[in-house]
């Protein structure tokens, strides 16, 4: 699908791999809504690609219907969304004082999961009833951000893997769900990559992360995220799939 010219939604557009490919996506020359929670550094990269910034959060329903408006009322229906908003926050079953407490891990189904599917569900509407692009039939590609984690979540991770393997498993179904309208789905499941959420750790933890990589011997670049999704975009016959952008890396257990 060409890129040029089409109207585009990023979740979590505001900093790390959503940063990145909305900015990518305005570079192929589509209209990129950015939408994040932190409103203020969603319009710092929406005035860097004169793009359009919607304050949000894709946890909730009403809050995200109402940020696919205003994108929608700027730029047209969408036909490029990816979602890129997640938290990672740690927690294991048990802690000092016993089981933890179910909280952490209803934010990270929220946010990650819940917020996925709000993207999803949203950006297919307005997908399925819009003109078709191409000979193919074609009219909208939904990129969504899973984890290695999904497949060797560590110590700690549970709400996290969980979240990001309920991302996995939709795909394909959301896929075969959705061809009839001429929508594609697929999934990257990124490895070790400099976003913020990783840069936050102290130095030592990442310099341990670092040490586990294959090759490239290094953390993954947002850039190279970014590039994946024009390639999803671009290529007709990804669908269905979840791609794994880790540089052959497999997680040890802690």
């Amino acid at each position: 699908m060409e890129i040029d010219g089409l109207a585009a939604v990023v979740t979590g557009g505001a900093s790390g791999l959503g940063a990145a490919t909305a900015r990518a996506l305005s570079d192929a020359g589509a209209k990129v809504a950015v939408l994040d929670r932190d409103e203020e550094a969603a319009r710092a990269v929406a005035d860097d690609i004169q793009g359009l910034a919607v304050g949000c959060d894709v946890s909730d329903a009403d809050s995200m219907t109402a940020a696919m408006a205003v994108a929608s009322a700027a730029h047209g229906p969408a036909r490029i969304a990816v979602a890129c908003a997640g938290i990672a926050p740690a927690a294991r079953l048990i802690g000092r004082g016993g089981a933890e407490p179910a909280d952490v891990f209803d934010k990270v189904i929220a946010v990650n999961l819940t917020g996925t599917f709000h993207l999803l569900r949203l950006a297919a509407a307005e997908m399925a009833f819009a003109p078709t692009l191409n000979e193919d039939g074609e009219r909208g590609v939904i990129v969504t951000t899973a984890s290695i984690a999904a497949y060797e979540g560590q110590m700690g991770q549970i709400a996290y893997a969980a979240s990001k393997g309920g991302i996995a498993s939709i795909t394909l179904p959301a896929a075969r769900e959705l061809a009839r309208f001429g929508v594609r789905v697929a999934s990257i499941a990124p490895g070790l990559m400099a976003t913020p959420m990783l840069l936050g750790m102290p130095d030592a933890v990442q310099e341990s992360l670092k040490a586990t990589t294959v090759f490239p011997r290094r953390l993954g670049k947002p850039t190279e995220y970014a590039w994946m999704v024009l390639q999803i975009v671009e290529n007709p016959l990804i669908n269905g799939e979840v791609i794994r952008l880790d540089g052959a890396l497999r997680m040890a257990p802690k």
